[in-house]
């Protein structure tokens, strides 16, 4: 008797601390944490992590997973391990607060603290920390150094700590002032200091550091303040003559450091401008570009320096080099590359540019975009790309064995080249759109034709022309697979005997998407891996792993011998090594491994040339797998796993069967109601087979009755497993806040017929809805829509078609097919038919073939039978959807006296960029369905509005006992 009192007593408690559980808010969002950059020692013994806020201050951790040695660093990042493993280093930022102040121009730059470098001794976890570091470089693949710049704290201007990572280049690039540059030997402790370095860069062997020294400009102008006091013509005249003045750089030298022998030699020197440092993958040469034209110049000439240390042999390479077409130059803008044997260099050459007409008075000439029929890409394209077409280069071919000849390979027909065997080929791939640049306006794919191009006479030889579809090269450079999308077909050519093979004809299965639904040709599966020697490709198909010989002398062969098709698990290889190009045929290899059915997520273990099924070694209901890392040297390997109940965590394996869990992410999760994903499956009217993901609040009673919400876009029960973190999302519902709340949420999958996307929408989605509301704890009054793009448009579309649902949500619709199809979208400049005619909304006709399926696909056109109160969000950045979308609904719905809100975050994107766009409109989204579906009080902004006057004062959040 006593233990069942006791049972009972521990019942109620748990029943207590349960029921206490309370729901998100909005308040969580910037404190809630994910997994963010993770790396593993090349030897497997540490581990470094970062757990990051959505909006505050990371956290680095240093784990050894051997010895069980854990250690914090609050606010770092850029995390490396140096190549023998026996360092870590890092930097230390700012508060994210002080940060944030800089940013929001509420504290100067001069007042915030600058960057820390950490080093961390792993061998006996000593810490050394080195304050005002601007950046950290260490060597790729060999060594045990450090170099950093250290800030010049007397030059307030220098300050960069509030800057996103990956600034730092940008520093560099851009007028970067000198600083003092410190390389550290890390094994003995020793340091040698550089004054004045505005760049560096180790070779990937760590054997040498070249860097740039800039001399500091001591002369100031005299007139200074006399120009300032001044505004007399003399000194205006004063200052145009200045202008006109060549401008010159400061003087500028290059010098390498041999790490081993702490000698300096001086390369170059001028008064000029020198970047793009580049070592060959053994440090014995370098290259970079530089210029002596004035500063000012409008037009700067550059060169290319070679040097070769073994032989101490220089080259140079100018506009008035024999092999150098005429007017054409030496381009900056292009990074110099050593194939990996050192033995060619390629770099960019361009035609010389022309300079501005300075003379010319803007006021007295138009500025007018001038669209012609005959261009390759429309205006809009022209003028998106603008900035890089001025700064396009194209590539020539130094032979380093000769280096006072080179070939310009590339041509201003070709789009892109493409390097062979990390550049040791002695032929490129080129490939040229020129003649199907027009018809991808309404194509959507753009036909390409592909060449080989020798490196030493520039000759081509044409692999294929006009190909809708890819190729792809062996590691070797030995064989080109082609993929034809609109034969579905794989082919091999070989580049010694210029024949081409088929790969998969007469096979069983397809190799391009099984469920492809848009009006077009569908996508392969793609390419999994090669072996080595160029022997074979692995092939993917919606299952399995097929291995093709490239010279056709073997048969194709399943290499995971059909188990994948025959129990829905979807196979693909790994790349855990980036220096390892193929695949050895007789050694074992991990699978990644996808069940299609329960959407479990695993890994499994075969060899390339194994006859049997691949070997489970563990599958699991978690999404995570695929992110598997392994050290460069040793079996030990982390992931990061979750799923829709456990918050993303990180774990460190040998053999899979065993994992650690490293970190505790989001452990405030277990105080909040959180919630639980399940499929769902049914039969369409039309008798087609459909699935969704049904998420139900941690508290679910089976006895109450609950509103809905319904989310979709095309298909998105793969992400059953997913972990959907509280957040501000840019468009999306926030799944995780409203099932808290007390909401089910569903995602059905919809499946399309060419011409009739709505119609399709209707039948999965609708059908879907009516299977949930048999149940009898969902409320069929009290359901709503949310959609984004183009889950926006099916939103207007089922409300112009049925009012079963009680509030709807409209993120950036199309809702009139014939005003969009002619539109841009401005993020790319590309016009908007082949939207229509192939891609997303599958009408599969043009405008003129086929109005009526336009009309009939338009919610515009019966927008009069809308019964549903909708929100819109159109903003008038939207790079994707035209706004005025946004407007003809809100307009149409407005003079027929709907209930109808629109929304434009100004100066914001398709998908909302701003994060406090972002908390704004989750607020509204959530007062929005709270009002209709849970009989909420309404907010100012749906009752009353906020009008302009109150722009930027009041945002309307107030509740109020008003109806809308």
């Amino acid at each position: 008797m006593k233990l069942r009192s006791t049972v009972f007593i521990l019942f109620l408690m748990s029943y207590f601390v349960y029921g206490q559980k309370k729901p998100l808010d909005h308040s969580v969002y910037d404190n809630w944490q994910s997994i963010g950059a993770r790396k593993i020692s090349n030897d497997g013994k540490w581990i470094s992590y970062s757990v990051d806020a959505q909006e505050g201050n990371s956290n680095l951790f240093l784990y050894s997973p051997k010895n069980k040695i854990s250690k914090q660093f609050a606010r770092a990042t850029k995390s490396d391990f140096t190549n023998d493993s026996k360092f870590a280093v890092f930097q230390i930022r700012p508060l994210y607060k002080d940060i944030k102040a800089v940013k929001d121009k509420k504290l100067k730059q001069d007042k915030l603290v600058k960057d820390s470098l950490a080093i961390v001794n792993l061998s006996n976890i000593t810490v050394e920390k080195i304050p005002n570091v601007k950046g950290f470089k260490i060597p790729e693949k060999g060594g045990s150094y450090v170099a950093y710049l250290l800030e010049n704290m007397k030059d307030k201007s220098n300050g960069t700590s509030d800057k996103e990572d990956g600034d730092e280049k940008k520093d560099e690039d851009n007028n970067a002032k000198p600083l003092q540059l410190v390389v550290r030997n890390l094994l003995d402790g020793k340091s040698t200091t550089y004054d004045n370095v505005i760049r560096y860069e180790f070779s990937k062997n760590g054997k040498q550091l070249v860097f740039v020294t800039k001399k500091s400009e001591e002369k100031k102008s005299k007139d200074k303040k006399e120009e300032k006091d001044s505004g007399d013509e003399k000194v205006a005249e004063k200052k145009d003559n200045d202008k006109s003045k060549p401008k010159k750089y400061a003087l500028e030298t290059v010098q390498v450091v041999d790490l081993q022998k702490r000698s300096v030699t001086k390369i170059s020197e001028m008064e000029g401008d020198f970047s793009q440092l580049s070592f060959d993958e053994d440090g014995n040469q370098l290259a970079f570009v530089g210029t002596s034209s004035a500063q000012n110049d409008l037009v700067k000439l550059y060169q290319l320096y070679y040097f070769n240390f073994k032989t101490n042999k220089k080259e140079i390479v100018t506009n008035e080099n024999a092999q150098m077409k005429k007017n054409w130059v030496v381009s900056e803008n292009r990074f110099p590359i050593f194939s990996k044997n050192g033995k060619q260099l390629y770099f960019g050459v361009a035609p010389k540019p022309v300079a501005k007409d300075t003379a010319m008075i803007a006021n007295d000439h138009a500025v007018v975009d001038i669209w012609n029929y005959k261009d390759d890409y429309l205006q809009t394209v022209q003028l998106k790309e603008l900035k890089n077409d001025l700064k396009k280069s194209y590539a020539a071919v130094m032979q380093t064995e000769k280096p006072d000849f080179f070939r310009n390979i590339d041509g201003e027909d070709l789009d892109t080249l493409r390097l062979v065997n990390d550049g040791n080929a002695d032929f490129v791939i080129g490939m040229t759109s020129l003649n199907s640049r027009i018809s991808s306006q309404w194509e959507g794919a753009t036909k390409k034709t592909y060449f080989l191009i020798d490196n030493k006479t520039g000759n081509r030889t044409e692999i294929i022309r006009d190909l809708n579809g890819s190729v792809a090269v062996s590691p070797l450079g030995k064989f080109i697979v082609i993929f034809d999308r609109e034969k579905g077909a794989w082919l091999s050519y070989n580049v010694k005997t210029k024949q081409t093979l088929p790969l998969n004809s007469g096979l069983p299965v397809s190799f391009v998407d099984e469920e492809f639904d848009m009006p077009d040709f569908p996508n392969a599966y793609g390419i999994a891996s090669w072996t080595d020697n160029d022997e074979s490709v692995i092939i993917k198909d919606r299952f399995d792993l097929w291995e093709f010989f490239l010279n056709g002398s073997k048969k194709p062969r399943n290499m995971t011998n059909g188990f994948g098709r025959k129990n829905k698990i979807t196979f693909d290889t790994y790349d855990l090594d980036k220096d390892i190009k193929s695949l050895n045929r007789k050694a074992s290899i991990y699978l990644s491994a996808f069940d299609n059915t329960s959407k479990a997520n695993g890994i499994f273990k075969t060899a390339v040339q194994s006859n049997s099924d691949p070997v489970k070694i563990q599958m699991e209901n978690v999404w995570g797998y695929r992110s598997l890392q392994k050290a460069k040297n040793a079996d030990e390997y982390i992931l990061v796993k979750e799923s829709y109940t456990d918050s993303p965590n990180i774990f460190v394996t040998s053999n899979f069967s065993e994992q650690q869990e490293l970190s505790n992410t989001n452990p405030q999760q277990s105080t909040y109601n959180w919630g639980t994903s399940e499929l769902v499956n049914w039969t369409t009217p039309k008798g087609n087979s459909s699935t969704g993901v049904l998420y139900k609040p941690e508290n679910f009673d089976p006895s109450k009755k609950y509103p809905m919400i319904v989310y979709f876009y095309e298909k998105l029960t793969d992400n059953l497993n997913r972990y959907v973190a509280p957040a501000p999302t840019p468009s999306r519902l926030n799944i995780s806040y409203f099932v808290s709340n007390g909401y089910l949420v569903f995602t059905p999958d919809i499946s399309y017929v060419d011409g009739l996307p709505g119609e399709s929408a209707m039948e999965y989605i609708n059908s879907g809805v009516e299977k949930l509301k048999q149940n009898s704890w969902v409320d069929g009054t009290k359901i709503g829509i949310q959609g984004q793009s183009w889950g926006g448009y099916q939103v207007a579309y089922l409300i112009a078609h049925t009012d079963m649902y009680a509030a709807a949500w409209s993120g950036a619709p199309v809702v009139n097919m014939t005003s969009a199809y002619g539109g841009i979208r401005w993020s790319s400049g590309m016009n908007r038919q082949f939207q229509y005619e192939k891609s997303q909304s599958r009408l599969g006709k043009n405008l003129w073939e086929a109005p009526e399926l336009y009309i009939k696909n338009s919610p515009l056109f019966t927008i009069d039978q809308v019964k549903t109160p909708v929100v819109i969000m159109s903003n008038d950045k939207d790079g994707a959807v035209p706004w005025y979308q946004g407007i003809e609904m809100f307009t149409a719905l407005r003079r027929l006296g709907k209930p109808v809100w629109l929304l434009n975050y100004n100066g914001d994107d398709h998908n909302l960029i701003k994060r406090q766009n972002r908390k704004d409109i989750q607020i509204r989204e959530q007062q929005f369905f709270d009002y209709y579906l849970k009989g909420a009080k309404a907010p100012v902004w749906m009752t009353k509005g906020v009008p302009a006057t109150q722009k930027g004062k009041d945002w309307g959040f107030e509740l109020t006992e008003d109806k809308p």
